[in-house]
């Protein structure tokens, strides 16, 4: 077992433990139900019950399992996960919310990886155990397509591929206000945020991190962007338009306004991986594939433009 210190973010306030938790952790809601329900969640020094209220500022302190053990891939299918292509090198997908890429410790929700195996899918053995096929990832709360390598061959050619950025990554967010000017390129150094692990932040010495966007649609509280990722940093798109004052809506981690978020029937970042390009690694052909807005996305769309 080992214990995180956690402090309470301003964006969590008045949420439950077991949900704030989970987005905290990355935990599915049930695993920190049952770490509460045996006293391992404690808030300022009391340990406290799933249901019970966050506040911002307060001190978490959360017991979790020993991640040693072996994670093991469970072939359960994944409501909403579609197959967009299939062949015998790759297999492109678009991913759900609420699905993590991979098993990892801790993490007992649906895995693509999982809900392949499920569809009798056969991917390549390269990588860990628990990561096989897998070549670039989405955090668990975004949406939209990604590839995951079928073949050995395949598996080689697109690690190297992402490793020196001929992948055409495009992703929608719609982020908070105005991004003034309404076209351009964030270029700043992402790395663990010095305070709160569980996130990122700019950092001076940081990982060099290259974002390139474009406004779509400006709405009267939002802006709908086409982002083009340069580099694949962990939660690069959301730290980015954080650092500039226009977080994605939705994403109270990183600062977003809960009201806004409420209004728009929102509980996640409004971030989809719209389009994903690269060579074929079969024969090199050129080819793209696009992944359209999930309910959710679709919806909040909706409602900030009946209000413009």
């Amino acid at each position: 077992m080992s214990a995180r210190m956690l402090p309470v973010p301003d964006g969590l306030d008045g949420m439950r433990v077991d949900a704030g938790l989970a987005k905290l952790l990355g935990l599915s809601r049930t695993v920190v139900a049952e770490l509460a329900e045996t006293g391992e969640v404690l808030l300022n020094g009391k340990a406290v019950g799933k249901s019970e209220r966050l506040a911002a500022g307060g001190l978490l302190e959360v017991t979790l399992p020993d991640p040693g053990r072996p994670v093991e891939i469970v072939a359960e299918p994944v409501p909403g996960l579609r197959v967009l292509h299939d062949d015998d090198d790759i297999v492109v997908v678009s991913k759900p919310v609420g699905v993590a890429v991979h098993p990892s410790p801790g993490w007992t929700g649906p895995t693509v990886v999982g809900g392949l195996a499920a569809a009798g899918l056969r991917i390549s053995t390269s990588g860990a155990a628990e990561r096989q096929g897998v070549v670039h990832r989405l955090d668990a709360g975004t949406t939209g397509v990604m590839v995951v390598a079928k073949s050995e061959h395949a598996y080689t050619v697109l690690k190297r591929a992402f490793k020196e950025r001929t992948v055409e990554k495009g992703y929608h967010a719609v982020v908070q206000g105005h991004p003034d000017p309404t076209r351009g390129t964030i270029d700043a150094p992402i790395d663990r945020h010095p305070r709160h692990d569980y996130k990122f932040a700019v950092v001076a010495g940081g990982r060099p991190s290259i974002t390139h966007y474009e406004v779509i649609e400006a709405f009267r509280a939002a802006s709908l962007v086409d982002v083009k990722l340069e580099t694949g940093r962990t939660h690069q798109i959301r730290v980015h338009f954080s650092a500039l004052r226009h977080p994605c809506v939705g994403d109270l981690t990183y600062g977003a306004d809960p009201v806004l978020a409420r209004k728009l029937g929102l509980t996640r970042q409004w971030l989809h991986a719209r389009t994903l390009g690269f060579a074929h690694p079969a024969d090199g052909r050129w080819v793209q594939f696009e992944s359209e807005y999930p309910e959710d996305l679709a919806h909040a769309l909706d409602v900030l433009r009946t209000q413009t």
